[in-house]
């Protein structure tokens, strides 16, 4: 049996397939990304030997590249690859609607087709738009998306939920709150903040900086994904979070204690168009359900991801610079 993993170059899904072929050693996890700039091959360093590992190049949006790289009858289709970056979405959303939305239901589509087992679909806390002070979001609450890659993943979500009504497909959706740890590419809050601090450069701040995000360590949502997809109900959803929310200024401070560095570094910059101010997921329903709980507390997940980045400055540096693309360019001749 096999695992169809797409977006597993990624920083979420690269540590799903991290976990995931140590977890199904008799099961093939297949990884199709389309290797844009935010997937990363030496992501996968650790595990790219094994043997019941596979990278497919392909992008979710060619549907004859999925048909041919996704096998009949596989165990599940674990949809993490999309674009993700708010700020890009807000410049163009044309490529956000192009493969959160038409991406997802090439693979719902090519799923059917090819008889596949589960099919889990990796969502944001996004979609629900902006909580009030001390509001939690809940799964059964509406979904009122405020930026327009929050909008795309919103409609992919309908697909998901659309093709099972429809089709009796096996689904479930999950929607995560702000993940962080190693290997995330450095265009996110945390891990520019981190590159900023340990090089003694100005770290941005959004507006007032009093935006509320819910943290959970990347290990923690793997963790629970890998739950989800062996006991999750089928059309349900999951929320899953760290059950932590911070103000971004206060995270960054802490931050700043961690490296050392001085308040100082924080610069306030003008703030993000249409800027939600918090952000927190309930996750008694996962909780309950299936008796999973985030282990690692922020503080602690927070200075051991400064460590691996001080730990792993090549990465960090071929990151940066652009130098990580050249690896699977010289593998896939530029294509």
């Amino acid at each position: 049996m096999s695992i169809f993993v797409t977006g597993g170059a990624g920083f979420i899904g690269s540590q799903f397939i991290r976990d995931a072929v140590r977890c199904h050693p008799t099961e093939l996890i297949i990884n199709f990304d389309a290797l844009t700039y935010a997937g990363n091959l030496h992501n996968l360093a650790p595990v790219a030997d094994f043997a019941n590992y596979r990278l497919v190049k392909g992008n979710i949006c060619d549907e004859n590249a999925v048909l041919a790289a996704m096998p009949d009858d596989c165990a599940a289709v674990v949809h993490f690859a999309a674009e993700s970056h708010v700020d890009r979405s807000i410049l163009s959303a044309k490529e956000f609607v192009e493969t959160n939305v038409l991406g997802t239901q090439v693979l719902l589509d090519i799923a059917r087709h090819k008889r596949a087992g589960r099919f889990l679909h990796i969502s944001t806390d996004e979609v629900g738009g902006s909580m009030e002070p001390g509001q939690w979001f809940t799964e059964d609450m509406p979904l009122i998306p405020s930026s327009p890659y929050a909008a795309s993943k919103t409609a992919a979500e309908h697909m998901v939920r659309a093709a099972a009504h429809t089709f009796g497909m096996d689904a479930i959706v999950t929607r995560t709150s702000n993940n962080y740890g190693p290997y995330q590419f450095p265009e996110k809050l945390l891990p520019l903040a981190i590159s900023n601090a340990m090089q003694g450069e100005p770290i941005p701040v959004y507006g007032d900086g009093l935006q509320e995000r819910d943290w959970i360590h990347v290990a923690d949502n793997t963790r629970a994904l890998l739950i989800v997809l062996s006991k999750g109900r089928r059309g349900e959803t999951y929320h899953i979070g760290g059950k932590s929310p911070l103000r971004n200024l206060d995270m960054l401070k802490l931050l700043l204690q961690v490296t050392g560095q001085p308040e100082s570094l924080l610069t306030h910059v003008t703030d993000r168009l249409g800027h939600d101010r918090r952000y927190a997921v309930d996750c008694s329903k996962i909780e309950r359900e299936l008796g999973w709980t985030p282990e690692i507390p922020f503080e602690e997940g927070l200075r051991a991801t400064v460590a691996w980045y001080r730990d792993n400055q090549d990465w960090v540096q071929r990151t940066r610079s652009g130098e990580y693309r050249k690896y699977y360019e010289s593998m896939y001749g530029g294509r």
